[in-house]
């Protein structure tokens, strides 16, 4: 039991990593910022596994040597237990004085009497000749044993939602969808059981995302609530229907959840290039960097630019405002003002044909960087662009035009068909292990001689005397006043 209960600490200790450090499988864009701002740290968190705390193999292990422990204590516990309630409690002692409660009675009681009113009092009682011996609160060691049950249901039912459920991430711009496809998710993390065919064919698309924010006070700013409004097809063939989405109500489609973790500015660039043609025109997401304002950071890689590729860094501001020192920041987390200013622009070769992976959310690392060719830089800002205005880059290189802006989402759908098991699992732990924290075990006992009757109670919980006494005295109470009315 010692060992379970170490293990149990161990178990709620390895999990609070989980909710300090952003987890892929939860805060996919938090980590990438992670890996941008700190790429060391987040190489060592990488090597422990504490960007997927939940299905490390330190945890598992933690996790599997519960499960042999808890098992190992059970096992013979039950058996125990069940030798226990077949057990009839013992004959009252000799001299029932000695015991820590004690009455004595008058005249005119007899043993079929006394135990017909333990009874009634739902004591389990015994007789024999001259004596009853009464006992209650065997369900405490029930109560133990369904609390220890419960915990190991609860690590069954998060085993069957490893094994058989599923999760991913995705982000969605207003005005595009989404398919629970594999192909559709920006991360998917599927359990050992589940096939591409298993998923929900489900959809849906973003018709519009709204925020709102507290406009005055100390709390300027700060976030007041956020919906998503959707059209989903519950099936292919399924009539449209409209759902809003928002924060801890989400949208189920049997048994599939998908909760509304996050939200985000896209604002729509327009790159020509030195040619005259579109090469790049659409919404670009980005990273948040200070959540008080909303203040992002966004990339745009363009691939189909001639006569060489192109990259742009660029801070967007939803709330633009002016400095004195002749700078722009964001003022406001709403969209009042937006602008979006050119920190870095760059042409040439940014490896997009290489065939390697690479960060949409980042350029290329410094030392290729600096092999291309700059064509705006950080020590000369341009001045913000609004909504409709555009940048010409030097040397004929091309032109930047923001056209609109769009906000985007970030999901969490998950499949877990441990979880209503695991909600009734703690549901009992807790029903369980209050039985047993308040269920004492005592013993009464009753000797009569000579028409004369002695009662005698103990009580086998450690901590319970003083509960015990009031009940004992309740009994003593119950059996004069009976005893009294024979009379």
């Amino acid at each position: 039991m010692r060992t379970a209960l170490i293990l149990l600490f161990l178990f709620a200790l390895a999990s609070v990593p989980g909710s300090l450090v952003p987890q892929r499988g939860v805060e996919p864009e938090k980590v990438a910022r992670l890996y941008q701002d700190d790429p060391a740290l987040a190489e060592w968190y990488d090597r422990f596994q504490l960007f997927d705390v939940f299905t490390s193999a330190w945890f598992a292990a933690i996790y599997l040597l519960l499960f042999t422990s808890l098992t190992g204590c059970i096992v013979p516990r039950t058996a125990v237990y069940l030798r226990e309630l077949r057990r009839k409690p013992p004959a009252a002692p000799k001299v029932l004085s000695r015991l820590p409660y004690y009455a004595s009675l008058g005249e005119g009681l007899t043993v079929d009497e006394t135990a017909g009113r333990l009874r009634r009092l739902r004591f389990r009682v015994v007789t024999g000749d001259g004596w009853v011996a009464a006992e209650k609160g065997r369900l405490r060691e029930a109560g133990n044993l369904f609390f220890h049950v419960s915990l190991l249901g609860l690590l069954v039912a998060v085993g069957i939602g490893s094994l058989y459920g599923y999760r991913g991430n995705i982000l969605v711009v207003e005005g595009d969808g989404f398919a629970n496809t594999v192909a559709a998710y920006d991360r998917y993390l599927p359990g050992p059981r589940v096939s591409a065919e298993s998923l929900e064919p489900f959809s849906f698309e973003l018709v519009d995302f709204e925020a709102t924010y507290q406009v005055e006070g100390d709390r300027r700013g700060q976030e007041l609530d956020y919906s998503a409004y959707l059209k989903v097809r519950d099936l292919p063939e399924a009539p449209v229907r409209d759902f809003e989405l928002k924060v801890n109500e989400p949208l189920e489609v049997n048994g599939t959840q998908t909760y509304l973790i996050g939200h985000g500015y896209a604002p729509v660039f327009r790159v020509t290039d030195g040619k005259g043609q579109v090469a790049f025109e659409g919404p670009v997401p980005c990273l948040i960097e200070d959540n008080s304002t909303l203040t992002s950071g966004c990339v745009i890689k363009v691939h189909d630019a001639r006569p060489s590729q192109m990259g742009f860094l660029l801070r967007f501001l939803p709330t633009s405002v002016p400095l004195p020192d002749g700078g722009h920041a964001s003022a406001f987390p709403g969209g009042l003002n937006p602008r979006a200013q050119v920190v870095l622009a760059v042409s040439g070769d940014l490896g997009l044909r290489s065939g390697l992976p690479q960060s949409v959310y980042q350029l290329p690392p410094m030392e290729v960087l600096q092999t291309l060719t700059p064509l705006v830089t950080p020590d000369k800002p341009r001045p913000p662009l609004a909504i409709g205005q555009s940048l010409d880059l030097p040397g004929g290189a091309g032109k930047l035009e923001f056209i609109e802006l769009k906000e985007w989402m970030t999901l969490q759908i998950t499949y877990d068909p441990g979880r209503l098991p695991a909600l009734i699992s703690a549901v009992t732990a807790v029903v369980a292990i209050v039985l047993s924290l308040s269920i004492r075990r005592r013993r009464v006992f009753v000797r009569i001689k000579d028409g004369t009757a002695d009662v005698g109670g103990l009580t086998r919980t450690e901590g319970s005397a003083a509960g015990f006494a009031e009940e004992f005295a309740g009994v003593v109470r119950t059996l004069s006043e009976r005893h009294d009315k024979g009379l």
